[in-house]
């Protein structure tokens, strides 16, 4: 009997497209790089707009609005509260991937965020992982530093505290030298230390970095001082000219423009770029730290003889992370004025683990040119994020793939290289949702030129921000104040940016595209808010 394959899925958290230097980044990635230089790039590879939707997707191959999170905890509406699909945690109606490859007999390991369940009995343990340490809420200080809360402290911070659990137990105090990705990385190595040789395994490895709060050891920010200072604009265009080169978007591609949602550069004072750029050094920082960890693993899997036997999936959860939090009615209208009080946001500090700040919707479309916006968008910056495969058990050295691919087809594609199959409707008695995403498999070994042909048809909705797609035709619903609140058509095959709106010189296929949009509603469950959470 063949041997059965590890797999190692390492998930970012609000990483941009073109962050890693592998797709076109500045940013140190030598791991990844390696990676990606010995794998496959995909290079139109799609999520949901924000983390947790798209992580039960992950772990489940169907839609979020099927498995729970038709709408981020955080953003529940109280007419959205008790609806099928609207649990806010990962829900009973699926069966997720570890409890799958469990039962087959692999050893199932996570170290990262969790973000689809808040107590024990929703933990990752209750969910088909033998051993898990993990970040339940959807971010956290990354030093685990927390100030007194009181009536004042705003729901941002409420929201998000330094919640960790391993196994089903919860974690009382944090090393005082904790730091996010490095504690990630040293518990999954721990894991894979002592697991049973005699297994497969898979190994699940979801960083919270670089979500804000920006922060990151002070050497490796020293690295990226004075790097940014020419600002956002000057840094798109370089990094669109690097893409070009590497093959992975066209050389004649019109990139969206930058869409202004704060300060031009040359607007801010000295002292407000200072910050700003400040700022995009630490998350340079971040990714470079989360990369080293990265490396720790697969030095640690070349070195045990794994490295060659086992599928490596790195991904981001969705687009960079774009929000103006100051103006985010959800954090609460005091947010600065906390902050300013409770944290040290000074030049010199920014970084530490007393700090807190992010980076904004300049930086973001960076990262996500030469798309349309940013995360929490259903248009392309939202939804399109770097993705790529390393199994030497295939040949994939080298390879770019610029077809359509979708985080619901990871579930099929993993069960499909382990032997394993999925239930259907039925598991353990209970009813659950079969699989909407599609095997890689047939892709991966070269018998199939694509995985998803021209007919194949992708819904995306959160916010009450939509999209609809079938082959390269895209439909996009942008509700006020950032969209025209009426349906988009796009071509993307020559239109990538989301430039040229096609909805009245092609009317039949928006109109058919749209009644694709209405049963993507009624197979998935979309509750179209009256009164929908907007996250800006």
């Amino acid at each position: 009997m063949p041997q059965r394959p590890n797999f190692l899925v390492i998930l970012a958290d609000d990483l941009g497209f073109s962050d890693i230097g592998a797709f076109g980044g500045e940013i140190a990635t030598p791991n990844l790089d390696a990676l990606a230089n010995n794998g496959l790039r995909l290079t139109d590879f799609h999520t949901a707009p924000t983390c947790s939707p798209t992580r039960s997707m992950l772990l489940t191959g169907t839609d979020h609005h099927i498995a729970g999170i038709g709408t981020m905890a955080e953003a529940l509406t109280p007419e959205l509260i008790g609806k099928p699909g609207y649990e806010g945690h990962l829900n009973d109606r699926v069966v997720a991937l570890p409890e799958l490859l469990r039962e087959a007999g692999y050893q199932t390991l996570m170290s990262g965020k969790w973000h689809l369940g808040l107590t024990a009995e929703l933990a990752p343990h209750a969910r088909g992982f033998e051993r898990s340490f993990s970040l339940l809420p959807g971010a956290a200080n990354h030093y685990g530093f927390e100030p007194t809360y009181d009536e004042q402290t705003p729901g941002l911070l409420k929201s998000t505290p330094a919640l960790y659990i391993e196994d089903d137990t919860f974690v009382d105090e944090l090393p005082k030298d904790f730091y996010s990705s490095d504690a990630f990385g040293d518990k999954l190595l721990q894991y894979l230390k002592e697991r049973d040789q005699t297994r497969p395994f898979f190994a699940y490895l979801p960083f919270s970095a670089p979500h804000w709060p920006l922060q990151a050891p002070a050497d490796v920010v020293e690295k990226y001082r004075g790097r940014y200072d020419a600002g956002p604009e000057v840094l798109r265009l370089e990094r669109l000219e690097k893409l070009k080169s590497l093959g992975l978007i066209d050389a004649d591609v019109e990139p969206h423009p930058l869409i202004q949602l704060n300060a031009q550069w040359d607007a801010l004072s000295d002292e407000q770029r200072q910050v700003s750029a400040r700022a995009m050094e630490v998350y340079a920082a971040m990714v470079e730290r989360m990369d080293w960890n990265i490396g720790r693993v697969v030095d640690y899997l070349r070195k045990q003889g794994q490295l060659d036997n086992t599928f490596i999936l790195f991904m981001s959860d969705n687009g960079a992370e774009g929000a103006l939090l100051e103006a985010f009615p959800k954090f609460g209208p005091e947010l600065l004025t906390y902050l300013n009080q409770h944290y040290d946001n000074s030049l010199d500090n920014i970084g530490r683990a007393n700090s807190y700040v992010w980076y904004g919707p300049s930086w973001a479309q960076v990262a996500t040119a030469p798309s349309r916006l940013f995360k929490a968008f259903t248009t392309e910056g939202g939804i399109r994020v770097p993705a790529l495969v390393h199994y030497p058990q295939l040949s994939l050295k080298g390879q770019i793939s610029h077809g359509f691919g979708t985080v619901m087809d990871i579930t099929p594609t993993i069960l499909d290289l382990a032997g394993v199959r999925h239930p259907g409707k039925r598991w353990r008695g209970k009813d659950v949702a079969e699989l909407r995403g599609k095997s890689w498999l047939g892709f991966l070994s070269g018998e199939t030129a694509q995985v998803h042909d021209e007919h194949t048809v992708t819904g995306w909705e959160l916010f009450g921000r939509r999209a609809i797609r079938q082959g390269q035709w895209k439909a996009v619903y942008i509700p006020g104040p950032v969209g025209p609140a009426t349906w988009q058509l796009y071509y993307l095959g020559s239109d990538p940016g989301e430039i040229h709106d096609l909805a009245l010189s092609q009317p039949d296929k928006l109109t058919a595209l749209i009644e694709h949009w209405q049963r993507y509603v009624d197979e998935t469950g979309v509750i179209l808010s009256e009164s929908p959470f907007q996250p800006d």
